[in-house]
């Protein structure tokens, strides 16, 4: 009897089947990574063989738009359509700042956040020889390896710098990001932004990140992709002496008037309208008018700003406004905010310890650092427990009397809270404050002006304390506040003619 072959032969098959599929992926893998990536292959991207780092760039010819990379082994490779649009975009772009002389051939040339690398690419097909860009991945050889707040360069290295598709407002480190430009730029060097920012609250903002620059062009111009449908190109020139950029600058001077107010004053003829008379029923009219509250995060782009902070000044416990309606319903873009709660209460504080991202200041905001008496007001019919513990108010050892009070009264340490704010925070920060401090707000706010300190804060919500008609008692009102409807409208109205984006608060 003969032998068998068929098992032999069918193992043959399924080994060379097996072996083909195998080469297939390497293949497709390979054309991954060259055709649709537009990257060069290394080991960690599975591939045998890389690109040499040694390319000479040409627009391929032919209808198709297609974009050839030789290379001195004659390797050709074509890119997405996508891909050769953004260079044909950015060649227009560079070439229309040659023209405009904030660019040369010999230019030494940065591109910050280039992922892709097609702004690099497009300024060597025309002419800029000298071209390197940066992104968190590798793409050679066009783009290295590095980080925008952290540049892996010298001091005064580069002629010019380029930061496209939003990349400065992507970043969660915007000060650093402009800072290390500053640092890698030579003087009279120019750097070119491509961004987002089309309001006026946003593009001083961003400007407010280099002082040291000097705005030379602006205008506004297409996008080439739905990402970005429409750019605000920014050419900036770093200057010797440090001189501010040519718009106005933050100023806090003695008299608390911010020289760049006038552009938030635009954003306050934006705002939901006062309540001009005073309600009958507060409890209900305020209440209800925090639905017409048009938020700041709501008109205008924040993304320029370097910290993100929420001031809580009477804080209370962490349900009062923190965690039921600033961490729930505040409009923040997707930025995460730091809380400060200020809070002189100590039967709030405990519960504060648990809490991430909050610091809590134990102490009374006061219009300086001194010993206070903070009396804890029962109002008529009120069950003093914790959650619905009577309001305090602060007020000086040396004006504090607590004949007839009916109350507890106790000592506590206030501390200058205008001085905080200005150590803690800058112009480059996002502040925003609620307070809700008894009446003490008649106290605080004229410190804040007159520090300056209130050029810092983008938007209050303030809840002003008067006289007003009791709920339990109809006919009569409050006998813990002197101040009248009136004054606190006028108080709101003077914040709101500086430029400060108040709210009513209740």
């Amino acid at each position: 009897m003969e032998p068998t072959t068929g098992k032999p032969s069918f193992l043959r098959n399924v080994l060379t089947r097996l072996l083909l599929f195998g080469v297939f992926i390497i293949v497709a893998r390979f054309a991954y990574i060259i055709t649709i990536a537009g990257e060069s292959c290394n080991v960690g991207d599975f591939c045998f063989f890389s690109l040499p780092e040694t390319l000479n760039f040409v627009i391929a010819g032919g209808g198709a738009g297609a974009l050839a990379v030789e290379s001195n082994d004659a390797v050709e490779v074509y890119v997405s359509k996508d891909w050769v649009r953004a260079v044909h975009f950015y060649s227009s772009v560079f070439q229309d700042l040659i023209s405009d002389g904030y660019l040369s051939p010999e230019s030494k040339s940065l591109c910050v956040e280039t992922p892709t690398g097609h702004d690099v690419f497009a300024l060597k097909e025309i002419g800029v020889s000298d071209s390197i860009g940066i992104s968190k991945k590798a793409s050679k050889p066009l783009v290295k390896a590095g980080l925008a707040h952290r540049m892996p360069f010298r001091n005064n290295t580069f002629d010019f710098i380029f930061s496209g598709e939003g990349g400065l407002e992507k970043s969660a480190r915007s000060a650093d990001f402009a800072s290390e430009i500053a640092r890698t730029l030579k003087p009279e060097g120019f750097v070119v932004f491509h961004i987002k920012a089309t309001d006026t609250y946003s593009f001083h903002s961003f400007l407010d990140l280099f002082n040291n620059f000097k705005v030379v062009k602006w205008h506004d111009i297409d996008g080439f992709d739905s990402s970005m449908p429409s750019i605000r190109e920014i050419v900036l020139r770093k200057e010797f002496d440090g001189i501010g950029h040519e718009f106005e600058n933050f100023d806090d001077d003695s008299t608390g008037k911010c020289s760049s107010h006038g552009y938030k004053q635009e954003l306050v003829k934006n705002a939901e309208p006062l309540i001009p008379e005073e309600p009958l029923k507060p409890w209900i009219t305020l209440k209800r008018n925090i639905k017409n509250i048009k938020y700041l995060p709501s008109m205008v782009d924040i993304s320029y700003k370097n910290k993100y902070v929420y001031v809580d000044v009477g804080a209370r416990s962490y349900g009062s406004s923190i965690g039921s309606w600033f961490r729930k319903q505040y409009p923040k873009q997707n930025k995460t905010f730091h809380v400060y709660a200020i809070e002189a209460d100590k039967t709030f504080h405990q519960e504060y310890g648990l809490k991430k991202g909050i610091t809590l200041l134990p102490y009374a905001a006061w219009v300086k650092n001194e010993t206070l008496t903070f009396e804890i007001h029962h109002d008529p019919g009120e069950h003093v427990e914790v959650k619905g513990r009577g309001m305090g108010r602060i007020q000086p050892l040396q004006s504090s009397s607590s004949d007839g009070f009916d109350g507890e009264v106790e000592k506590i340490q206030g501390f200058d809270f205008a001085n905080w704010l200005k150590n803690t925070v800058s112009k480059n920060d996002f502040v925003v404050m609620k307070m809700d401090v008894e009446g003490t707000e008649f106290d605080l706010i004229p410190r804040l002006f007159e520090t300056g300190a209130i050029c810092l804060v983008d938007e209050i919500f303030l809840e002003c304390h008067y006289n007003r008609w009791q709920r339990c008692c109809p006919g009569q009102r409050s006998p813990k506040y002197e101040k009248t409807y009136d004054q606190c409208l006028e108080l709101f109205t003077t914040l709101r003619q500086s430029g400060v984006l108040v709210h009513q608060w209740w």
